[in-house]
């Protein structure tokens, strides 16, 4: 019975591209001089699984693409090549491709076959030409599958019998014959005929390595291993370098007359050990002791019955990373967004119901109906202790977002001629799933804002007296209900006289005296820009006015802080989700309103001495040495209110980006924390309010827009 792989196919995608952005992280992080021969393994494992998943999904493009990959990779992990600027360029380019190839996969498109040709070219060229342009790369080792291996000592005899044609569907002989070359020499018995074929391998290796390379091709009953023993292995070696010396017992090892052991080649010594070479050069002096122990003779078995082998050292590869174990494997499931939002807004439903029969349960005697209250209490909790558990289900760690930024520097400062250091800080601090799919377009407008606009270029940060590398900073932390996310660079900071004569110019409006703050806000402006010509990376003014709408509509803000000549820093304040909000309940004649907590400094009932009326800024009030714009609730919404005098209302002073606000309501009712529903999908548009929530009395609330009231505010001013 026939298995329908297409179900799998989205899986596969999914977990291609993490392995690529694994791929991504790991070559931007490679030593050029002093290459990590970790790292570069995990690379290989990388583009292997790609490889193998695709070629068992029938995605055989990409499974060409990764072969010439991995081909080079596997040069490369051997120390056969060294790594260099161009490889690491051309391993980026197919990185991408590899993604583009994925998308169309995906969407049912075609992917342009001339850069799949172009890069699997240029990565073949430089697995094969390298070797031979370059005088200190070692020549590259004979073909072992093209030529009989040494019939002596053991050797595996590998008989793949799969039940349908694997090699029509994708699977490849010549990858398969060139992984198994990779742990030693190898011979193709029995060429691919209707899915079948056999090998045979002179390698003392275990099983699961062989297992490992044939889980993407088949099913593990569908291939044998079979362990033979060959005649017992010569100790007695002539030529230099090559084993011992001595006459050897079979039974063990003598140390000679002098006790300092014997010649050894290189490859069988511990990784760890310190070795030092003779003069001349045929091997190494090294303690008996420290040699590594040979392996059991294996048991004679039948013909064609699997045969465990028994693990013993590998010569031809670098100790791999351990597997992950299958506890581990099982920690962790994949569940579609579209079941975590439904678990969420079932638990906002459960929120709401909770607070509704609290609501009701208020007017009960405490006494008469004890159990009723304490259910409630106990139902209050768990729906609270529920309602974080779920939240935490969409939080994930910001270097979804930040991992991606180390590829933008290095392609952006390589077409600038600039040289920029990257560095990362909290990559490891949480938001919600939804906030992290939104910031990443800001963010990265910001960032190549820093590296066009604040780095300068190495001549000008020398002249300056500053190292010719620039630095940028991306960070984020915790900051009470929020998070800040914050960029900063350590260029030539904002221009106040340049940022005014471009306001001028543009006709953007300026107050008399603008502090540094408004000054540097002007940024933020449609089609404002100081670039000196226009680029494909800045110089139009489209990129910042559209970060400072994005923050807005994530219910954050904006700081900038800037100095001359020491450089910027653009912090990012927003909050932990978009799904539920801590908010203070107020009220405005019959309506209730929510303002979020985050935004709200403090409140007060201000006396007749603090009210002023400003000409041109309507009525202000005066707090701590500041005049705040007075914003009436009542005459933005066109309420009719309890109070129309401030002095008998409150006012509730907020923070927006452009300053502070008192905004003058009736009365502060309770703090709350609420589930936040979309008025727009529900019912329109309202100017001023960001969405809407169910109060414990089942009214609706609607959930106040700072940024949108104080632009609504200016507007009446001006009208």
């Amino acid at each position: 019975m026939s298995v329908d792989l297409s179900q799998f196919h989205q899986v596969f995608i999914d977990e291609a591209y993490e392995h690529l952005a694994t791929m991504e992280n790991l070559l931007l992080a490679v030593d050029l001089d002093d290459p990590d021969l970790d790292d570069l393994n995990a690379i290989f494992r990388a583009a292997h699984s790609i490889k193998g998943g695709a070629g068992t999904f029938g995605f055989t493009d990409i499974a060409e693409l990764t072969h010439a990959l991995e081909t080079l990779l596997d040069r490369l992990r051997k120390q056969e090549l060294h790594p260099t600027d161009e490889m690491i360029e051309a391993f980026l380019q197919a990185s991408d491709l590899l993604g583009a190839m994925l998308d169309a996969h995906q969407q049912g498109t075609e992917t342009d076959a001339e850069r799949i040709a172009s890069i699997k070219g240029e990565l073949t060229r430089l697995a094969t030409d390298e070797a031979s342009s370059s005088p200190d790369s070692p020549a590259a080792p004979p073909d072992d599958s093209q030529q009989p291996a040494s019939s002596g000592g053991s050797s595996w005899l590998i008989e793949l019998h799969p039940r349908e044609n694997v090699f029509a569907k994708g699977a490849s002989h010549e990858a398969i014959t060139e992984d198994l070359a990779a742990l030693g020499p190898v011979d193709s018995l029995q060429p691919p005929e209707e899915g079948k074929a056999s090998w045979r391998l002179h390698a003392e290796v275990a099983q699961e390595q062989l297992s490992e390379i044939f889980a993407w091709v088949c099913q593990p009953d569908e291939v044998t291993f079979t362990y033979e023993e060959g005649a017992t292995a010569e100790t007695e070696e002539d030529d230099p370098g090559y084993g011992f010396f001595d006459d050897e017992p079979a039974g063990g090892e003598e140390s000679d007359d002098e006790g300092f052991g014997f010649f050894v080649d290189q490859s069988e010594l511990p990784a760890a050990q310190d070795q030092k070479e003779d003069d001349q050069g045929y091997g190494f002096f090294v303690d008996e002791k420290e040699l590594p122990a040979k392996p059991a003779a294996a048991e004679k078995q039948p013909e064609n019955q699997r045969s465990a082998k028994p693990e013993t050292p590998n010569k031809a590869k670098p100790t791999p990373a351990k597997p992950q174990s299958k506890a581990a494997a099982d920690a962790s499931i994949r569940v579609g967004v579209e079941k975590v939002d439904q678990l969420i807004n079932l638990v906002g439903e459960l929120v709401i119901t909770r607070s509704m029969l609290a609501q009701s349960a208020s007017v009960l005697d405490p006494i008469e109906y004890e159990n009723i209250h304490n259910g409630l209490a106990n139902l209050e909790r768990n729906s609270r202790d529920l309602q974080e558990a779920v939240m935490s289900i969409r939080m994930l760690p910001i270097n979804f977002v930040f991992g991606r930024f180390p590829r933008v520097v290095r392609d952006l400062t390589k077409k600038m001629h600039k040289q920029v250091k990257l560095k990362l800080v909290g990559e490891d601090t949480e938001l919600d799933k939804g906030l992290i799919e939104k910031l990443s377009d800001p963010l990265t407008h910001l960032v190549r804002n820093s590296i066009d606009h604040g780095i300068e270029s190495p001549e000008e940060r020398r002249a300056a007296g500053k190292s010719e590398e620039g630095t940028i900073t991306l960070s984020a932390s915790h900051q009470g209900g929020s998070i800040l996310v914050e960029i900063h660079d350590d260029g030539a900071g904002l221009s106040r006289e340049k940022l005014l004569a471009k306001a001028e110019e543009k006709g953007v409006p300026v107050s008399e005296n603008p502090t540094d703050k408004e000054v540097w806000q002007l940024i933020f402006a449609a089609g404002f820009s100081t670039a000196k010509e226009v680029t494909d990376v800045s110089g139009r003014g489209v990129g910042m006015d559209v970060v400072s709408r994005n923050i807005s509509e994530m219910k954050g803000q904006i700081e900038i802080d800037s100095v001359a000549g020491q450089g910027t820093r653009i912090g990012l304040r927003l909050p932990l989700t978009l799904a539920i909000l801590d908010g203070m309940s107020l009220r405005v004649g019959e309506e209730v309103f929510i303002l979020p907590l985050t935004r709200i400094l403090e409140s007060m009932q201000p006396d007749k001495s603090q009210l002023k009326t400003v000409s041109g800024r309507g009525r202000v009030v005066h707090i701590r040495g500041e005049y705040l714009p007075l914003v009436p609730l009542y005459k933005l919404f066109s309420l009719k209110p309890r109070f129309t005098d401030p002095e008998q209302g409150i006012l509730v002073v907020v923070e927006t980006v452009d300053g502070k606000l008192a905004l003058f309501v009736d009365e502060l009712i309770a703090q709350d924390q609420v589930v936040i529903k979309s008025l727009e999908t529900h019912y329109r548009k309202v100017d001023g309010i960001s969405g809407a929530t169910i109060m414990g009395d089942g009214r609706v609330a609607l959930i106040i827009d700072i940024e949108r009231l104080a632009k609504m505010n200016s507007a009446e001013l001006a009208g």
